[in-house]
């Protein structure tokens, strides 16, 4: 299963973004699909995820009401769409698939980060 992330860059406070997970090789409409962030000197961190019927997602404190997640099963797809940009939101951002059907704990799949900055 190949992920990849794109739709980052370089923005300013108040703008918005956004990112688009393309994902391949897999059964896209099964997983549950997350979008994480790490800042630099910070640890990875769950910023947003979607249930795979779109029945139910999750937010972290820090972005709800500014960020959306969303996905396009017919596209294999899922967006973050990231409004009211702030510089704490600076970070690389990758999507990672849950596969229900996987023994592991945790995501499964990671796509390869895309940078946002967000400059006062």
């Amino acid at each position: 299963v190949q992920l990849q992330a794109s739709g980052g860059g370089l923005v300013q406070a108040g703008d918005s973004l956004r990112l688009s997970c393309a994902t391949s090789g897999g059964t896209f409409s099964r997983y549950i699909m997350g979008w994480f962030r790490q800042a630099p000197g910070k640890e990875r961190g769950l910023v947003a995820s979607i249930l795979s019927d779109e029945s139910n997602a999750y937010y972290a404190d820090s972005v709800k009401g500014r960020f959306t997640i969303s996905r396009d099963n017919a596209k294999n797809t899922v967006y973050l769409q990231m409004n009211r940009l702030i510089p704490d939101d600076t970070a690389v951002y990758y999507c990672a698939a849950n596969d229900p059907l996987s023994t592991r704990r945790g995501y499964d799949y990671w796509g390869q980060g895309t940078q946002v900055t967000v400059s006062s």
